[in-house]
């Protein structure tokens, strides 16, 4: 099957040459109404977090014959499920990434902002060993609260029982199984208070866009710090940086922006970014920010291309068989 790979990375394509045994394009520019036509000739295709499936792109789409669209990421946000039922469409969800790399990337965030490790690198690599301004805080003892408890979410809150932590967490379907590892389930207006860290893990959706804004960032000790490692507007980056500034929140860090899709996995070295909310961001003492690369291990991209792959070759076996079926009549 001819596949239309759409806001492909180079780092993604040499794992799905490996898994694949169809016919991928790989286009470097993400899903849009100027690029849509790009997937002509193709029957389907294979779309990131940065693609835009509204309904006027999946409209195109249609008229170029593409039958089924798979997702290599885990958020779908982006995608008009009426108008892909509406234009006989088919969406192939991936399971997930593996939740080990989002959730390792967290808790490397959390350490990395803790412990000041780029400042402390950066002053190194200047010649400068000094310890001015690089005292930290112990993970160990800390209350962490933990937003959303699914594949992801359940990682990373067991890998900070193993720190010694207390591990709080809020989720609209708690899991008996988290209970009994010592996981304590709550509400989240209980749990903000409480908390030492907060990391989010939860889906974006219209009841949690932009969940953590100045009201629920006053619930916060000033001393917390809040890790970002599921969606960009889950958060309200104004706030954040206010919340910074104003001395409401100890630290940030984050592996997505919530207007990330015109920078991230891009080189702006000798380019002008004129995103001022992002300047401000990345350029905080207290922010440590990374360009969406959660997913990016060799275990992560090998699982993802292999399942995606497998999902493409079992809908053309399934196309194949139903077509030979229909021609008997």
């Amino acid at each position: 099957m001819k596949i239309a790979f759409f806001s492909a990375l180079p780092v993604e394509e040499p794992w799905y040459e490996l898994a694949s045994n169809h016919c991928i394009t790989y286009i470097p520019q993400p899903l849009t109404l100027e690029t849509a036509a790009l997937a002509i000739g193709h029957r389907a295709v294979c779309a990131s977090v940065k693609d835009d499936l509204s309904r006027p792109v999946l409209k195109i789409l249609k008229k170029l014959h593409v039958s089924v669209i798979g997702m290599r990421c885990v958020g779908q946000d982006t995608v008009d499920s009426q108008a892909m039922a509406e234009f006989g469409i088919t969406l192939l969800r991936l399971p997930g990434h593996s939740p080990y790399a989002v959730a390792e990337q967290a808790v490397a965030l959390l350490l990395g902002l803790i412990r000041h490790l780029p400042e402390a690198n950066s002053r190194v690599r200047t010649g400068n060993f000094s310890l001015d301004g690089l005292i930290g805080t112990d993970l160990h003892g800390k209350t962490v609260g933990v937003i959303g408890t699914g594949r992801i979410g359940s990682v990373f809150a067991r890998i900070m029982l193993g720190f010694g932590c207390n591990v709080l967490a809020y989720d609209i379907r708690p899991d008996p199984r988290h209970i009994e590892a010592g996981i304590q389930y709550g509400i989240l207006s209980d749990l903000l208070p409480q908390v030492d860290i907060l990391s989010l893990h939860c889906p974006l959706t219209p009841l949690t866009d932009h969940l953590i804004n100045s009201h629920t960032l006053s619930a916060l000790k000033p001393t917390t710090v809040l890790i970002n490692t599921a969606r960009g507007r889950l958060v309200d980056t104004m706030a954040i940086l206010d919340a910074l500034d104003a001395g409401q929140l100890a630290g940030y860090a984050a592996d997505v922006y919530e207007w990330e899709r015109a920078y991230f996995h891009y080189d702006y070295t000798n380019k002008p970014i004129t995103d001022e909310l992002l300047n401000r961001l990345r350029n905080h003492p207290n922010v440590l920010l990374t360009a969406h690369q959660a997913f990016l291990t060799e275990e992560a991209l090998r699982q993802t291309a292999r399942n995606l792959l497998n999902q493409f070759t079992f809908y053309e076996s399934q196309q194949t068989i139903l077509f030979t079926k229909a021609s008997l009549y």
